[in-house]
């Protein structure tokens, strides 16, 4: 290769390198990306979790809804009060201390309280069971299965499966709401972390039916209802519930339940 042929291709690879260089920079002005200072404090101060408990997809879009006033600065579940102050002091803005809230598995239907139909040896998945006879092998079709769908969710390791149910440490709960998304039979919900009284129970089913199938399981007799002073507690399907916003947390209910379904 003679010299002018190597000084030809210097000058070809010189040119296309200038022009891919002029190219990203008018590329990098014209579509630069403007950085919200507020977004970028109020992301390094969330969790990082990314679990959906707010309602958006993960931290980075909740930090954008905040910076942009679109959600609250306490709308992480996760990071509580500590957190929730931090975002308003981004935001200059003051933040009420919202209510702690934990999950609440609506059954107390354990191995030693629910009868069993026949023993079942299949796959330990919740969904499953609607494809098995009587819908597993529980004889209650609206209690816990024990199956875990709800501890697999679970991203705090809050919940475990004892004596065949599932069981929310309330300590550990973040009220991030996976483990009611998990639940196929709509068993879990989210109660204030101070509520003294609770219904552990979902079956609609009737009074005599449940006796037969379950120890202390709601019959709907609606004594619990007459004794509450706060009309707090409402009977429907033959099955009672307890507005924690009414509930006064005198234990009225508890002590006049039969079946001892009131926790």
């Amino acid at each position: 290769m003679d010299f002018i042929s190597i000084i030809v291709a210097m000058l070809v690879v010189g040119s296309v390198g200038l022009f891919m260089g002029l190219f990203l920079g008018i590329a990098g002005i014209k579509f630069k990306v403007t950085i919200d200072e507020k977004e970028e404090a109020v992301l390094g101060v969330l969790p990082g979790y990314n679990c959906g408990g707010c309602g958006y997809a993960g931290c980075a879009s909740l930090a954008t809804a905040i910076a942009k006033n679109e959600a609250a600065p306490n709308a992480c579940p996760v990071g509580g009060e500590p957190v929730s102050r931090l975002v308003g002091e981004i935001m200059g803005v003051e933040v009420e201390a919202g209510e702690k809230k934990v999950a609440f598995v609506q059954c107390a239907g354990t191995c030693t309280k629910t009868k069993e139909e026949y023993e079942y040896s299949g796959v330990e998945d919740c969904r499953m069971l609607n494809f098995v006879p009587n819908k597993g092998a529980k004889s209650c079709n609206y209690g816990c299965t024990g199956y875990g769908n709800c501890v697999k969710a679970c991203m705090f390791d809050a919940i475990h499966v004892i004596d065949g149910i599932a069981v929310v440490d309330e300590d550990k709960c973040k009220a991030c709401g996976k483990c009611i998304e998990a639940c196929p039979r709509d068993l879990i919900e989210m109660i204030p972390y101070k509520a003294e009284y609770r219904v552990a129970c979902k079956s609609n089913d009737k009074g005599p039916v449940t006796m037969k199938i379950c120890e202390v399981g709601c019959i709907g007799c609606g004594l619990c209802k007459k004794a509450c002073p706060a009309d707090a507690i409402t009977v429907e399907h033959f099955l009672a519930y307890i507005d924690q916003s009414k509930c006064i947390s005198c234990g009225a209910c508890k002590e006049v339940c039969p079946k001892k379904t009131i926790s």
